[in-house]
């Protein structure tokens, strides 16, 4: 799942020790064998962003680039919940617009190619926004992308109507109007209460007929991209080799793509790297596979990039299964896990820091990261059996019950991914040993998320969140209370755990409003506290991005906060 995150809060991604993504010899609850650097770290530096940078004049003109890819989605509307997936911002990323870009410091700047300039230009009584489009930036159905695009995109997202099945209304709520400014390509949002990480809205931007209705906005785009605007163009899906092929627009008014076309191909994920070593693809996400990142490594003419970025592996929990409806089990649960053990299963042998991640907005390499987990991110054992003991879950041989029914969690993980099978056998160790029953569920990479964790047809499961550089803004949709649409049916939308508070979501608006950037991160560590305590996610550890890419392949590869400019991929001279 992509999540969003950018901003005030601006990321500090130089790191000198391995110890430093904590804090630089910090430990967490228990000691260092807990919450400190375990044996398997570097010492190396983490890179910001690692993408093989090379000026436009070097990189050749024309080319096929091959992009393995993990899944093959079905809805290709990014805000949409069922379309808010990392494999759907690969492709969007080169085909739609966006308003403003971050580089590899998390800095963000109007993206030129749409938005000429970006700034406010009023705080009182009320901030103000002012967009200047960029008068040659068009759909490619011809139409001009003027203010009228951005008002429809605000509609459809700030949650006034729930129909609209929105991954997130962060932001887009609390702006009280979108305008015409002096002409058709000047935008002026006016925010009804503060909102500091206004930069991070209208990333990506959709037409406003698809912003319309909540028909278009729920269906239009499922199995078709209809309309486009960036360096490339769709060109065909197809259904049996699972790809999606783009084409440089010759229509572009940018900077003409260097690649011709970009054809991205749908694997399991133990079948890509497979793919790699055999030269059928030019570059793929190896994430934290220890195997992978080593056979990717050994690839004649081939090398992993690795960087540091805003992306997490996690255990989540449905807080909408009877089992875990409770939250003194959700703690029990979180206590009877040694989130440590995962960590170092997870991450020996990729070269990369063995440390917890201990905070929900704020990666370990970020300003503004503190540890929060407390009692609940400490492994207890002995803790979680009085709490499920409280719970009314009583041992019953080797499985607690409870009425009559046996506590027994439904793990479900994509087919294809030993990273998380390896987890889910170790869950189910370590969950075991106080009474609690985990049976594992393998379902089809392609169905995982649209059949079973965005409908909450699970009570357990891991995969990794990826962001980008708002850390609160754009990670409150994970966290948000539910709504009700007009059935009167609870959408809980990028809440993926189903857990949520009034008193959570009061804590994230309050840091969202905050335009101070030392008190938002003060108001965010507050909000994540309490996220602790209603145990959703569980963080694991910051995901290294190893990313496994041909060496000839110029301006991709691990970008960390970095906005890859997809017109500028290639391959090198």
């Amino acid at each position: 799942m992509i999540v969003r995150r950018m901003g005030v809060f601006a990321a500090t991604l130089t790191v000198a020790c391995s110890a430093a993504l904590a804090g630089c010899g910090q430990t967490g609850p228990g000691g260092e064998g807990e919450g400190g650097a375990s044996p398997g770290g570097t010492t190396a530096a983490v890179k910001a962003f690692d993408v093989n940078q090379v000026t436009r004049d070097q990189v050749k003109d024309g080319g096929l680039l091959r992009w393995g890819i993990n899944e093959y989605p079905t809805n290709w509307n990014l805000n949409h919940v069922d379309g808010n997936l990392a494999m759907v911002k690969k492709v969007v990323d080169a085909l739609m617009p966006s308003a403003f870009r971050s580089n590899e410091k998390g800095e963000i700047s109007p993206n030129t190619d749409y938005v000429t300039a970006g700034k406010v230009t009023a705080t009182s009584p009320k901030q103000v926004v002012t967009l200047t489009l960029n008068p040659r930036a068009k759909w490619s159905d011809g139409k001009p992308i003027t203010w009228q695009d951005y008002e429809a995109q605000w509609k459809a997202m700030n949650g006034r109507d729930a129909d609209y099945r929105v991954a997130t209304t962060t932001g887009y709520q609390d702006i009280e109007s979108v305008k015409k400014g002096r002409s058709d390509h000047e935008v002026v949002i006016t925010f009804a209460k503060p909102f500091g990480d206004w930069q991070s809205l209208f990333i990506p931007l959709y037409p406003r007929g698809t912003n319309n209705t909540p028909e278009a906005f729920n269906n239009a785009w499922v199995n078709k991209i209809p309309v486009t605007a960036g360096p490339f163009k769709f060109v065909k899906f197809d259904q049996t080799a699972k790809t999606i092929t783009v084409g440089r627009d010759d229509a572009w008014w940018g900077e003409k793509a260097k690649l011709d076309q970009i054809v991205f191909r749908a694997l399991e994920s133990d079948a890509l790297v497979g793919a790699f070593t055999n030269g059928e693809l030019d570059t793929f996400d190896v994430g934290p596979s220890a195997p992978d990142y080593q056979r990717a490594k050994n690839t004649t003419n081939a090398v992993v990039r690795q960087a540091a970025g805003p992306d997490f592996r996690h255990l989540t929990m449905n807080g909408g299964s009877a089992m875990l409806s409770d939250v003194k089990v959700r703690q029990a649960v979180a206590m009877g896990i040694n989130r440590q053990v995962i960590t170092q299963s997870d991450l020996q042998g990729l070269d990369w820091p063995i440390v917890l991640l201990n905070n929900h907005f704020f990666m370990n390499t970020q300003e503004g990261y503190q540890d929060n987990a407390g009692e609940i991110g400490t492994y207890n054992p002995e803790r979680a059996k009085q709490l499920l003991d409280e719970a009314g879950w009583k041992l019953s041989g080797q499985t607690r019950k409870k009425d009559g029914k046996e506590l027994n969690l439904r793990f479900v993980a994509p087919s294809g991914l030993q990273l998380t099978k390896s987890e889910a056998e170790l869950v189910q160790n370590m969950l075991g040993q106080i009474g609690v029953k985990v049976t594992l569920q393998s379902v089809p990479s392609d169905d995982y998320f649209t059949k079973y964790i965005i409908p909450g047809n699970y009570d357990i499961t891991a995969f990794s969140y990826v962001g980008t550089p708002f850390p609160v803004s754009s990670s409150y949709g994970q966290y948000a209370n539910a709504t009700k649409d007009s059935k009167g049916e609870l959408q809980w939308n990028a809440n993926l755990g189903r857990i949520g508070s009034a008193e959570i979501d009061k804590a994230m608006e309050a840091a969202t409003a905050e335009l101070d950037p030392a008190q938002a991160i003060v108001k965010a560590n507050a909000a994540d506290k309490l996220i602790w305590q209603a145990v959703n996610v569980l963080p694991l550890y910051q995901r290294p991005q190893n990313v496994a890419v041909k060496n000839t392949v110029a301006n991709l590869g691990a970008r960390g906060f970095y906005d890859l400019r997809y017109q500028d991929i290639g391959f090198v001279k």
